[in-house]
């Protein structure tokens, strides 16, 4: 009888070993999602870029809603793009933290900041300039200044 007790303790353990180092593996792949989300919407407007003049289209630093939208009203910026809505959508899913989500673009730059699913104080930052960092994540769509250069 103790050693059938003995046993079910030493499973309990084991099981609660293997729980914590899936949560772990849960959060760290919600950060490739989001990174792999936003590689997507690098290339995305690119293609933007070139089929509209060269241009990115402007957008005050705004907040992304839950539907991939940057801002209120995305007009003529190439957050009006379906794919890039998508993707933003997508990383914003795998964040758990979409209030602290921001983009900004004027013609000729253009920044996206999504907090970590592992750690929501550390935003993925990507950005026209080709390279992508970790951030501290930015209190507000008025503090987000676009992704160090």
């Amino acid at each position: 009888m103790i050693e059938l007790l003995v046993v079910i303790a030493i499973i309990g353990i084991l099981s609660s070993v293997v729980l914590a180092s899936l949560s772990g593996a849960r959060a760290k792949a919600g950060d490739t999602a989001i990174k792999a989300n936003l590689a997507t919407l690098r290339v995305q407007s690119e293609f933007y870029y070139d089929n509209n003049a060269g241009k990115y289209g402007v957008m005050a630093s705004s907040t992304i809603n839950p539907t991939g939208v940057c801002g209120t009203t995305p007009v003529g910026n190439m957050y009006t793009d379906v794919t890039i809505q998508n993707a933003l959508k997508t990383a914003l899913l795998q964040s758990g933290n979409p209030t602290s989500s921001y983009c900004a673009s004027t013609d000729t730059t253009w920044s996206v900041s999504v907090p970590m699913k592992s750690n929501s104080a550390t935003s993925w930052c990507v950005g026209n300039i080709g390279k992508a960092t970790t951030i501290a994540t930015p209190a507000s769509a008025a503090t987000f200044a676009g992704c160090p250069g």
